[in-house]
């Protein structure tokens, strides 16, 4: 009887369709056939109190399980970091659910860049950049970020859409070079004081916490530490400028 309803729910997927729902679909499945109990109104409560939220968790996970797959070994630091998201926004009960659902997935093979190109497709910019923060965050949270882990957050940054200038600036909060400074704002060390200015404008813009806010509170937070590096590259340059 599961694995017919593993089959169903393959089908039926997510609220996405496609290749992800797919992915979500088949995880789902084999969690209420292993006795994952459904609280009130099925599926969406047992999952998320509201679709915003749950297609960003879901993403997450399904994202996060090939960032954790890419160097072949899966860490307990990172299986604690999407707990810790999940425990924080949810509470005990469907933080067990998500992570059930995470090691589902990362039983599972799919095609990465398919996935990534979904995400670009129905997600907003600025949600897709807190993507990209997180996965990065989860890369990072053994204190090194690999070359297998790097790869796969290009592709699949590259994949859903986001800019050059957008990556490498998210990547300079994470590993740390001379010119971070100037990464995070997406511009180089020659800009001028008036570029520097429209860039830190531009960049707080598209990254400000108010944005990701329908996510939830552990989402928001991590978006206002995000800006908050933003603000202090800006101020770095600012104080090497004598601006």
């Amino acid at each position: 009887m599961g694995f017919f309803l593993r089959l169903i729910l393959t089908g039926l997927g997510w609220s996405f369709g496609g290749p992800l729902g797919g992915i979500i679909g088949y995880a789902i499945g084999s969690l209420f056939s292993g006795g994952v109990r459904v609280i009130r109104s099925g599926v969406t409560d047992t999952f998320g109190n509201t679709e915003e939220k749950r297609d960003f968790n879901v993403t997450l996970l399904v994202l996060s399980a090939a960032v954790m797959k890419a160097d072949g070994n899966v860490k307990r630091s990172e299986l604690d970091y999407v707990k810790r998201f999940f425990l924080q926004n949810f509470g005990q009960e469907r933080a067990e659910n998500y992570i059930k659902m995470l090691r589902e997935i990362l039983q599972k093979e799919y095609n990465i860049y398919e996935v990534s190109q979904q995400v670009g497709h129905y997600m907003d910019y600025s949600t897709r950049l807190q993507l990209l923060h997180y996965l990065f965050g989860i890369a990072d949270s053994d204190g090194v970020i690999s070359s297998e882990e790097l790869g796969v957050i290009n592709t699949i940054s590259d994949y859903m859409g986001i800019s050059n200038s957008d990556f490498l600036s998210v990547k300079a909060m994470f590993i740390k070079e001379t010119d971070s400074a100037y990464k995070i704002l997406g511009i180089a060390p020659s800009a001028t004081d008036d570029e520097v200015k429209r860039a830190y404008r531009e960049m707080a813009k598209k990254n400000h916490p108010d944005l990701v806010s329908n996510l939830g509170d552990e989402v928001r937070q991590a978006a206002e530490k995000k800006f908050q590096e933003i603000n202090a590259a800006y101020e770095t340059i600012k104080k090497q400028r004598g601006l």
